[in-house]
Formats: C-alpha cells, sequence, structure tokens
C-alpha cells in the first residue's frame, strides 16, 4: 500500500485524532488548557513516529511543541511545518448549536472551536507524516513541526522562540498553519501575510459616570474619541494619518498579473456576510487588490457607558476603542505608530491615550520561489486546480520565520474559506481535510525532489 491509498483508508483514524484534540479547550486569551493541549499535541505526534518534545521560554508563556524526524535517504532537504494549538474564545457560547468543545461529527462536516483554525490542519500534516512513515518506513525529507500556543493572542514570543532554538528551527522551506479553500473547492496557496498593529485609544473626562442631565457642563468622552476616531480614515478606506503609505512597497508586474487571474466570486461573498456593497463601492481589480494588498484601519470594538438591555440615562467618565491596522510589506510597525501618536497630536487630540498591544510585520514569497512551483503542483495533482494568492489578507508571524530563518513560507491547507473560523459553529469539511492530507504527502515528495 503506497501512502496515498493509506490516507484514503485510515481517515476515520484523521477524524477521531481531530475530534480528541478539539475537545481539549486551548483557549490562549484566557490560559484555558493549554499546558494540557500542549501535552496531547506530544503524544500525537509521538503516537505517529514523529519524535517530539515540548519547548519552554519562561513561566507564563505557551510552551512550543517541536517534532522532528530525520530522513534516512535525503537528509540534506528540510520542510518544517508550522501550526498552532491554541484556539480562539468559543463566546458567545449561545449562538452554538452544539457545545463548542464537542467535536462532533455531522455528514461531511467536525464541528468544534478549532476544527479548522489550526487543529484540523494540524491533523492533516501530522497524518501525511504518518502515511509516509507507515508505507516507507522513511519521510521523503527530513521533516520538522513548531506548533505554538500563542498565535491567537498575537504570537508574541515567536521570536524569542526562534532566536534561542534557532538551530532547532533551521529549514529550507516552511508550510504555513493554513490555507484558504474557495466556494468552488480551488486551494488558495498564499505566499505572504499582512503585518497587524493592534493599539487601544482612551479617554478619560471624569473620575466617574454620571446623570446625563449634566451633559450641558460635563464633556463626554465618547463624543471626544468619535472625533479623533473620524480623523484616522475617510469613508473609501483610505487612511488619513500623515505618511502613513510611505514605505510601501507597490505591486509588482508579476503581482499584478496573479491578482488579475485569481478568481473572486463577489456576489458570493456579498451572499454569505450579507452585504450589499464593498467599502468604498470597490469591485473588480480594485477589490482584489485591497484583499491582497490593502492598508486597514478597523474598529475592533468600542466601549463607553451603559450598554445593557434597556435605558440608562448616564453620562459616561471614560470611553475607549480598539483598533487593528493591516500592515502591508515595509510598513514597519513601530513607525506606524509613531505616526499614529504624530497625527492625534498635529489634530489637536493630546488627551488621547494610546495603549500598543502588538506589532507584525507583512511577509511575502517571490512568485518565481522553486518552493512555489512544488507546492503548486502538489496542490493541483490533489485537489485538480489551485491558485496563487500574491498575500492573505490575514495576519500571522510569517514575518518573524522570513527574517530569522531566511527560508520562504506558504499557505496550503483545509479551511474552507466559509468554514466560520473565529466565529460560532466553526467546521471542518472531511472532503478537504482528505484531500490535504494528499497535498501535504505530495508536496513532502515535490520538495525532496528538487
Amino acid at each position: 500500500m503506497n501512502a496515498l491509498k493509506h490516507i484514503d483508508s485510515h481517515m476515520d483514524n484523521l477524524i477521531s485524532d481531530l475530534q480528541t484534540l478539539i475537545r481539549q479547550p486551548s483557549v490562549s486569551a484566557k490560559n484555558e488548557g493549554i499546558e494540557e493541549c500542549a501535552k496531547l499535541v506530544k503524544k500525537l505526534l509521538n503516537q505517529s513516529g514523529i519524535k517530539s518534545e515540548i519547548l519552554r521560554l519562561k513561566k507564563g508563556v505557551a510552551p512550543v511543541v517541536y517534532g522532528e524526524i530525520k530522513s534516512k535517504h535525503n537528509p540534506k532537504k528540510t520542510l518544517m511545518f508550522y501550526n498552532h494549538y491554541d484556539v480562539q474564545p468559543a463566546e458567545p457560547f449561545d449562538l452554538w448549536d452544539d457545545p463548542p468543545f464537542s467535536g462532533i461529527r455531522k455528514g461531511n462536516k467536525i464541528f468544534g472551536r478549532g476544527a479548522t483554525d489550526d487543529k484540523g490542519e494540524l491533523i492533516t500534516r501530522i497524518k501525511a507524516v504518518e502515511a509516509s512513515l507507515k508505507t516507507t518506513g522513511d519521510v521523503p525529507c527530513n521533516i520538522k513541526f513548531m506548533i505554538e500556543g500563542e498565535e491567537e493572542t498575537g504570537s508574541a514570543h515567536i521570536e524569542e522562540y526562534l532566536k534561542k532554538y534557532k538551530k532547532k528551527f533551521s529549514c529550507d522551506g516552511v508550510i504555513w498553519e493554513f490555507g484558504y479553500v474557495d466556494a468552488k473547492n480551488r486551494p488558495i496557496i498564499g505566499l505572504g501575510m499582512k503585518g497587524l498593529l493592534f493599539v487601544e485609544l482612551s479617554v478619560k473626562e471624569s473620575i466617574r459616570d454620571a446623570h446625563s442631565s449634566l451633559a450641558v457642563l460635563v464633556k463626554n468622552p465618547a463624543w471626544r474619541l468619535i472625533e479623533a476616531v473620524k480623523t484616522l480614515r475617510d469613508s473609501s478606506g483610505k487612511i488619513l494619518i500623515k505618511d502613513w503609505y510611505n514605505d510601501v512597497t507597490p505591486f509588482s508586474k508579476t503581482d499584478l498579473k496573479l491578482i488579475r487571474n485569481e478568481p473572486f466570486d463577489e456576489k458570493s461573498f456579498k451572499k454569505e456576510f450579507g452585504i450589499s456593497s464593498f467599502v468604498g463601492n470597490k469591485r473588480g481589480m480594485d477589490a482584489k487588490k485591497a484583499l491582497v494588498g490593502g492598508a486597514t484601519c478597523n474598529i475592533a470594538g468600542f466601549v463607553s457607558g451603559y450598554t445593557g438591555e434597556g435605558a440608562k440615562t448616564v453620562l459616561p467618565g471614560q470611553a475607549l476603542v480598539k483598533i487593528d491596522f493591516r500592515l502591508i510589506p515595509k510598513m514597519v510597525p513601530k513607525k506606524q505608530v509613531m505616526k499614529l501618536k504624530k497625527h492625534l497630536k498635529s489634530k489637536g487630540f493630546d488627551d488621547v491615550s494610546i495603549k500598543v498591544f502588538h506589532g507584525e510585520a507583512a511577509a511575502r514569497t517571490d512568485s518565481t520561489e522553486p518552493f512555489v512551483s512544488q507546492v503548486k503542483k502538489a496542490a493541483d495533482d490533489s485537489f485538480g486546480k489551485s491558485i496563487l494568492n500574491v498575500s492573505n489578507a490575514g495576519t500571522g508571524p510569517m514575518y518573524s520565520f522570513v527574517d530569522f530563518l531566511k527560508a520562504p513560507c506558504i499557505s496550503i491547507g483545509s479551511t474552507y474559506m466559509f468554514s466560520r473560523i473565529h466565529s460560532p459553529n466553526e467546521f471542518a469539511r472531511i472532503d478537504l481535510l482528505k484531500k490535504t492530507t494528499k497535498c501535504i504527502y505530495l508536496i513532502m515528495e515535490n520538495f525532496s525532489k528538487s
């Protein structure tokens, strides 16, 4: 039996292992089940024949699970899989049809927090390696796993891990932790990720909330914050902060060609989210370019005063807004923070406090890199057809890997684009898990022959 047939005949084992992982909560935002899940992942790696260990930095930092298996016939090439075992919080619980950590199977779907992001993806990598070991007694090239527990809170310590264990993580290429599959079941091969700057702006006016009748005399910090936020961007989505786009690298001709050829079903996208138009009425090529390389200024949350049921005539004492900026290549988070501070000061908002939570630069792998064609051939063979994407619209710590390991990073995976990741009723499609496991095996094969 070859490895691909082994994958076909052992899908029940893949499903049960994924269900086991889902049933172990691992919410990094609440430090819920992190240690337990790290140990479970280590156990699953060992059971699959992958030598593993738990790496640590210091107390209070989520451990990294490291796995490694050396190839007997091709020890000169090393492929690393980067994944994460932590998940987003499951709230609001009442919007789930079944308990969020049930791992329940319904037909072609497995439901639960982490079903796709990222436990489903992790299982496809493990099972591809296991299939190779069980059918050939070897792997096509050296294989390494780096599985972290802080991705959903911003991978705050990933650089420290890469520095401390640089020798362990050295490799020639990295398969990223996920990859989208579009509405026509075509995998989207991501060559990059946007960066992120997450900040909190706040205004404190009085020492406590007051009766709203005093609004004729006491300033309302919510109004002040609204005025400040309105200076950050216009209705088309363009960021109005001076010099915000100064360091941006424009798309190359090759990038534009790939973007132009990338299918994007605007109608299905709008239907999925129940919207009638895009920001700034973008359409066609403009919409595609925005997803791939558009910077954003997004209000992630606004809190002030009374937000419960019914009415309460209150004048809040303070207000805060959480904002995430998606960054594009050559935007340096620290420099962008300075631009934000200068902007608010120049507009007369010295009283607005700024708290920086997280900053991460963008990264891209050149489409002419040989690793790209190796991954694409594997995806085409497994799925029938695949699509090259210049950059994912989301963010991950890809820049740290490119910067420290000097290795190309590529996203490929089983995440159906409407699988409700980060939302209630997240699910993984079993047919896509199967195809992705085969794809990962073929990537190992192609990579070893290069």
